[in-house]
């Protein structure tokens, strides 16, 4: 079923008061502390596709935009293979801060920022969501399933189809594993309509 014709601004208003909450948010305290800033999410606000990552990274930290360290320029060329850009998607994480020296975010974490993260599906209305690493897609669905196990099919979350992937940083750290990534990719292309002989070649 088509989506309604809704008003960009509109929405990124409502985001921007979602973010500005976000920005003095203390329920975390030990993350409240040590952040350097939040990291909301940005993009399209009326984007058919959301990406979901785990957490802020040190230059998100410090940049306060999600994926734009070693993992994010690897995220671009993902994106661009796809034949998208950045601001065609509404991207965002798990967690709005960074967790001290990369750790995983805690399950308390998790939940004090789920309320932001399912305003920002509410608003964004995406069609599609991509989980990027375990630690998304296993909060997202409330699974505890590897992502090995929940790879190569869709799951429903609200009224978004969910396909879950591996994290760019595991990319980096396994670099065959990009093959099965723009598998899972191909999966949700064909799912939207898009003819995969239009896109440029994947990222090496």
């Amino acid at each position: 079923m088509p989506k309604v014709k809704r008003d960009p601004k509109t929405i990124s208003l409502e985001l921007a008061k979602w973010a500005k909450t976000v920005s003095t948010c203390q329920r975390c305290q030990e993350l409240a502390a040590t952040r350097t800033q939040t990291v909301f999410g940005v993009g399209n606000p009326t984007a058919r596709v959301m990406f979901i990552g785990e957490a802020p990274g040190a230059d998100e930290d410090e940049k306060g935009e999600p994926f734009v360290g070693r993992a994010g320029q690897l995220l671009n060329k993902i994106i661009a293979a796809c034949g998208w850009e950045r601001s065609d998607l509404y991207i965002c994480n798990i967690l709005r801060c960074r967790p001290p020296g990369n750790r995983n975010p805690l399950p308390s974490e998790a939940a004090n920022c789920r309320e932001y993260l399912d305003a920002q599906i509410a608003l964004v209305q995406p069609e599609y969501i991509v989980c990027w690493g375990t630690i998304a897609a296993q909060n997202l669905l409330g699974l505890t399933d590897p992502i090995s196990r929940m790879r190569k099919k869709f799951f429903e979350y609200k009224n978004s189809r969910v396909l879950c992937t591996y994290h760019p940083s595991y990319l980096l750290r396994n670099p065959s594993a990009k093959k099965d990534v723009w598998e899972d990719l191909q999966i949700l292309l064909v799912e939207m309509g898009i003819d995969l002989n239009t896109l440029p070649k994947p990222a090496k």
